[in-house]
């Protein structure tokens, strides 16, 4: 479980150290309604990549029934992320607007529910996101498929996988006034090129690997 446990670790760094619209939004929250908003607003974040997971894994179910070639699965993937990194790497721009960040406010109780559905709406309207699950979606169940427990192997990269990116949007509530003075234009277009050559280098080994394993 060692192999799975690396790989669940890695998607999960790409997803947290991805500078998005969802990085601002938890910055937003935060700042604006305090640590209960943010907590709020990543939870719907998480249960949305939950449910991403699983129509993911459905979609990709359906295609292996159609095409039952798991290498061919697993590199096409491939293929997307290194087409995201360079996205990420080369074009992807973020821009900081005043607006994104206000003054907080007295935090109100029944607004929880709506902070965590407008968490839910946000990530599911994210394109990139989805293309991300149905990447790494491929990716796994093309690995799991030489695993002696399959379902074991799939279900423990997803677990590690959310459960560092919920750790780390956790760490961004809680440190949301620090992280948002650091986000200057110069150091998200650094987070981007890294960002983008880790899901690049990322695809290629994924890639050596399904075909020389």
């Amino acid at each position: 479980m060692v192999e799975a446990i690396i790989s669940g670790l890695m998607l999960g760094l790409l997803l947290a150290i991805s500078v998005g619209p969802i990085m601002f939004a938890i910055l937003k929250q935060s700042l604006n309604n305090g640590h209960k908003g943010g907590y709020a607003f990543i939870a719907g974040v998480s249960a949305s990549d939950i449910g991403l997971v699983l129509i993911c894994n459905v979609l990709s179910s359906l295609f292996q029934k159609a095409v039952d070639n798991k290498v061919a699965i697993g590199i096409t993937g491939s293929i997307f992320l290194i087409v995201l990194g360079i996205y990420t790497l080369f074009f992807k721009k973020v821009e900081i607007t005043q607006t994104e960040i206000t003054v907080p406010k007295q935090f109100r109780k029944r607004e929880l529910l709506s902070i965590f559905f407008s968490g839910i709406i946000m990530n599911l309207l994210n394109p990139g996101v989805f293309i991300f699950w149905l990447a790494a979606t491929a990716k796994i169940n093309a690995e799991a498929a030489e695993q002696l427990h399959p379902l074991r192997y799939s279900f423990t990269v997803f677990f590690i996988c959310l459960a560092f990116v919920l750790a780390t949007d956790i760490a961004k509530v809680l440190l949301a006034g620090k992280i948002r003075t650091k986000l200057t234009p110069h150091n998200i277009h650094n987070i981007n090129k890294v960002s983008g050559a880790i899901l690049i280098g990322f695809g290629l080994f994924l890639i050596w690997g399904l075909v020389f394993r």
